[in-house]
Order: C-alpha cells, then structure tokens, then sequence
C-alpha cells in the first residue's frame, strides 16, 4: 500500500488569494493629480485639447459645471468647461477652478477710530469753534480728530492760554448757531483753570478739560515706551523736568514732536482726554432747537 493511500488524513491546503489594484500601470508611469489653479481675471492659459491661448476673462456657473472664457491677443473670446487636467500655464498641466469670493474688508477708519467716508470733500466752515490753550493741544487735536472736524466743518483755534477766557468768550459773541467749545489745560477742582472756566455761564459755551498738569501727558506713556510721565517738582518748569527726567535733551519743541510723532490714533490718547473732545465736537455740531 503506497505511503500516500487513502488511509492516511489529507493534509488541508489553503491558498490566500493576494489582492491585485485592477490599475496595471505602473506607480511611476501613472498620472499625478494635476494642481488647482484659480481662474483669476487676466491669467494666460492654453485649453490642452484646442490649444486655444488667452487670457481669463470670466468664470460662470453652468448647468452643465464651472466655464472659463478665455480671450487670445487677437481679442476673440472662447468657453471651455473647468475639467480636470484641461489647461497649460506655463508648461504645466493645471486644473483650473473658480477663485473664492473675496472676503468683505473692513471700512476704513480715521486716527479717532470714526469710520472714514471715501471721497468726502472739507465742509465749508461753521461759525462754531473749539478753543485749545495751546498749539501743541491743537496740533494733537488735528492729529487724531482733524478728518472728522474737516466733514463737520470745525476748526480748532488755540489761545496760548486762559486766563482771558472770559473776554475771549465774550468777543466770540456765541449763539445758536456759533457754538464754543474750549479745551483746558489741568481743570481739577480747585486749579486756577477751574476758577477762570466757572467765570463762563453763557448757555452756547461748553468748557470742559482733562486732569493733565500738560497735553503732554495725554498721550499715552506705553506709546513712548516710557513706564510713566515723570513726577517734576513743585516750582519747576514742567516741560524741561521731563525732558531732564526721560533723558532727553531740554529742547521741548523736539521733545514735543517726538511725542506727537508717537501717535497714531485714538488708542495712543488717554480716555480723560477722549470723552472731552468728542463731547465738544458734539456740542459744536448739534442742530440747532
């Protein structure tokens, strides 16, 4: 009886069937995903199957899918379908598709963070005014707040100070429609500045001030990038002790452009001073009744 008869269990044989990728062709032989390129307006490509050359004109939504229309250099304009691989730029097979819809930007804003108006021409000058003490507070004031008072038709006069401001008050001749406002310098209580700003009742007139010994201090020490405005003995001059104080030279006409040339905008300005300011171009601006 032979060694393999029937006698003996037959061994199972079991055959693991491989897995094939029906794609026969080789890895390095297949087609690499062509890039996506959007269509944007005055892109040159070549159709592939056409050879038709020209630059992008449109992108529409179709029925049938996405088109591009093309136009050549002799100006004649042709659609062809955005299908995969369809186009050459520059050599290279690309996909075209449609660019994304741009997303909305942001309105403009002037320095005093008022949304800008694009175009808007100066208005003729009201009669009303906002009196600063002196040039450096209008030098700020147009700084920051000098587009909106150009639309509104404000203008900003300084009084190299205001221990006159009741004569001052009065030769303006306020009313109705000629508004004042006036800006002080250190209006605290029981400051010379609040004495001489109790003296003006008239219902036409707004004072109102900020707490700062000077405008300087307005701005913001951080805009500097000092830690904070330096204290200046009782009985010196105020500007030259900080200039002595920061290290900086005792020349406060450069000392003040270095300091205005740090601001930018309302963000670089103190809240105390803020309010006040736009308080008094509202009062100067309000219709009249």
């Amino acid at each position: 009886m032979s060694a393999y008869g029937s006698g003996r269990s037959s061994r199972a044989i079991v055959t693991r069937m491989r897995q094939y990728d029906p794609d026969l062709t080789p890895p390095w032989k297949r087609q690499r995903p062509a890039p996506e390129v959007p269509a944007e307006p005055d892109l040159v490509v070549e159709e592939v199957s056409t050879g038709f050359c020209g630059a992008v004109i449109r992108c529409e939504k179709t029925a049938q899918g996405p088109t591009v229309t093309l136009e050549d250099r002799f100006g004649k304009h042709r659609v062809f379908p955005m299908e995969p691989r369809g186009f050459l730029l520059e050599g290279r097979v690309v996909t075209l598709v449609r660019p994304r819809a741009a997303a909305p930007s942001a309105p403009r804003r002037t320095a005093s963070g008022s949304i800008a108006v694009p175009g808007a021409r100066a208005r003729v000058a009201r009669a009303g005014r906002i009196y600063v003490e002196g040039r450096h507070d209008a030098e700020l004031v147009e700084r920051v707040w000098g587009d909106d008072l150009r639309i509104e038709g404000v203008v900003v006069e300084y009084l190299e100070g205001v221990d006159d401001l009741p004569a001052i008050v009065e030769d303006f001749s306020p009313g109705p429609d000629a508004r004042l406002g006036v800006l002080v310098d250190h209006l605290v209580a029981g400051s010379k500045e609040s004495r001489i700003a109790a003296q003006v009742t008239d219902e036409h007139v707004l004072v109102l001030g900020h707490p700062y010994i000077d405008i300087w201090e307005a701005v913001k020490p951080s805009s500097l990038s000092i830690p904070a405005w330096p204290k200046v003995p009782h009985g010196q001059d105020w500007k030259k002790g900080v200039c002595r104080a920061l290290g900086w030279p005792e020349n406060t006409g450069a000392a003040w452009q270095r300091i205005l040339s740090s601001v930018h905008s309302y963000r670089d300005l103190q809240p105390e001073l803020l309010g006040k300011v736009e308080e008094l171009i509202d009062f100067v601006t309000a219709p009249q009744g």
